[in-house]
Formats: C-alpha cells, structure tokens, sequence
C-alpha cells in the first residue's frame, strides 16, 4: 500500500516536470526564433533586399520573451527536484563498481543500504535549506530584475517538490535498511546505469 502512494507520488510529480520542462522548451523556442527575427529585421541583409519588409518585421514587435531567463531559472530548479523522487525510486542515479564487483554479496548490499541512506540525508538537508533559502527571500521581498516577480515563488515551487523527494528519498532509505536486516526484497525498482 506505503510502495504504490509513494511510487505514484514520484511519477506524478515526474509527469509534471515534464510538463513544465516542455513550456520551458517551447518558451526557449519562441525566445530565440523572436530573438532571430528581430536580428534579421535590423539587419543589412534583409534591409538591402527590402526596406519596407524589414520595417513591417521590426513593426510587429517581434523579439525575444521578455524575462525569458528569469522564468527559465525558476522553471529549471523545480523541474530538477521534481525528477528527483522517480529517480530515487528506481535507483536511477549512475554508480560506478569498479572495485564492488570483486566485493562478496552482503558488502554490495551494505555499500547500497549506506549510499541510499546517506543520499537520502543530503536531499532532506537541501531542502531543509530550501526552506530556509525561501523564507529569506520573503522576508526581504527580493524580486526578479525583468518580470519583477517574487523570488521565493520559484523557491516555494522547488521546495514543493524537494518535500516529495524527501519523503521519496526516506521511504528508499528504510526499504533499503529493512532489507539489508532481514534479506527480503521489498522494493522491486530497476537497478542504476552502471559505469
């Protein structure tokens, strides 16, 4: 029951990192093209070949997003948290075993066991700062430069997620330890990239 809200809790929050990641792909898109075409209407090229084109270009307003960077930064460090917790889940981080190989069966599973407890603590201590972080900038109002929107809403988004990943990343700790004391396998999830 615990394994199924906690694994439907990481891909919902991966479906909308997703979704986020793919309108920060489409801002990104319609930024650069805008920015392009404004480029082009100021340029000789296009003014050589037609005055009146590149004016009517230039007319329409055409040009970068305005704040694009702003929203891209505050885009990007929710949709990395909210990756977080399917990532964890699946043990989808990239080990290295050059030396375990050679290790007996209970040292690997150890070494597992004190690597998913350790990484554990190091989300929850990041977004323990999260929190902290937020809480600054709303006590000091900080706002972006361009879109003049607070500063603690991207830090209130991405702690939202870093909070899923947190419970993700415990649930994966004490799995992980129950399994090493009693050598049953709880959590059935796909084994890291190995390189």
């Amino acid at each position: 029951m615990l394994s199924h809200l906690v694994e439907r809790l990481a891909r919902f929050m991966a479906i909308l990192g997703g979704l986020v990641l793919t309108g920060l792909i489409a801002l990104t898109c319609v930024s650069v093209l805008g920015r392009g075409l404004n480029t082009l209407g100021h340029s000789g090229f296009l003014t050589s070949l037609s005055e009146s084109g590149a004016k009517a270009l230039i007319a329409t307003g055409v040009g970068p997003v305005q704040g694009d960077f702003e929203l891209l930064e505050a885009g990007i460090s929710f949709t990395i948290f909210a990756f977080l917790p399917i990532c964890q889940l699946r043990r989808g981080h990239a080990t290295v075993d050059v030396f375990s190989t050679g290790f007996p069966h209970w040292l690997n599973r150890f070494l597992e066991t004190f690597w998913e407890v350790l990484l554990s603590a190091l989300i929850l201590l990041i977004t323990w700062r999260l929190f902290v972080g937020m809480h600054d900038k709303m006590r000091y109002e900080e706002t972006t430069f361009i879109l003049q929107f607070p500063v603690w809403w991207a830090f209130a988004f991405s702690f939202g997620a870093a909070l899923v990943a947190s419970v993700v990343a415990v649930y994966c700790a004490v799995a992980r330890t129950i399994e090493l004391v009693t050598g049953r396998r709880l959590k059935s999830d796909a084994e890291g990239e190995v390189h």
